[in-house]
């Protein structure tokens, strides 16, 4: 069985700190960009600094949603200016391929915007069968998150509210789709496969998300290690 790739994603956003780091924390604001993600609740605090606990939703089929519970911490001061923020999350909902993971984001400011990124792994259920179903699984929730990403960024730097990138992205899929179809039904096979390639690799337009946009690989060391914070959060 090959060893399971932890997902990364990144992206740069030019917007204020304050402003990414609430749009990312506070859950009204989360649960609009993150496709992840339908419902964040936050449940309340024993004390002012203690952990952040939260229950967690996605909807999968309308009228049904896969359900879990989290614990969070942030780190807001640190001294070379950047915020990290470390997760513990995990489901006993039969229907949920991820039963138990844990991750991070990280908010790095640049000169050309705040630098935010996510690692993130996760252990599969459902047995042999979640071990095959983790391949295409882990493909999606890696294109989901960057996707998400952008969408964020678009809604922090343009205005464009992520109901709206939603949209936008409906349409581009649906044009795209409508012109591979017409170009195989009506046209000479090269014709239908020039469009077919056209459709799969032109980008969508800049106001609309992408997640070919977010880099994929994290380009150092220290991208990639978990924040100590993370070690210190505990679900039970």
């Amino acid at each position: 069985m090959p060893r399971r790739r932890a997902l990364y994603v990144e992206t740069v956003i030019r917007a204020d700190l304050d402003e990414v780091w609430r749009r990312t924390q506070e859950p009204g604001p989360h649960q609009r960009w993150d496709l992840r993600f339908t419902r964040i609740d936050y449940l309340p605090k024993a004390a002012p600094d203690a952990e952040q606990r939260f229950r967690y939703a996605v909807r999968v089929l309308p009228g049904l949603e896969v359900d879990g519970t989290g614990v969070s911490a942030g780190e807001r001061t640190r001294p070379d200016g950047s915020r990290t923020s470390a997760l513990r999350f995990a489901s006993e909902h039969p229907l949920s391929l991820i039963r138990s993971g844990a991750g991070y984001w990280r908010y790095v400011p640049t000169g050309a915007g705040v630098r935010f990124l996510t690692g993130y792994d996760y252990e599969p259920g459902w047995g042999r069968l979640g071990a095959l179903a983790d391949r295409p699984f882990r493909l999606l929730m890696g294109w989901g998150t960057a996707w998400s990403f952008d969408r964020l960024r678009l809604w922090l730097e343009r205005g464009v509210p992520p109901e709206a990138s939603l949209r936008r992205a409906l349409l581009d899929v649906g044009t795209r789709a409508a012109a591979c179809a017409v170009a195989w039904w009506t046209g000479p096979a090269v014709l239908a496969a020039a469009v077919t390639a056209g459709a799969l690799l032109v980008p969508p337009s800049p106001t609309t998300p992408a997640a070919r946009r977010c880099r994929r690989t994290p380009p150092d060391r220290r991208s990639a290690t978990a924040p100590a914070t993370l070690s210190t959060l505990e679900l039970s």
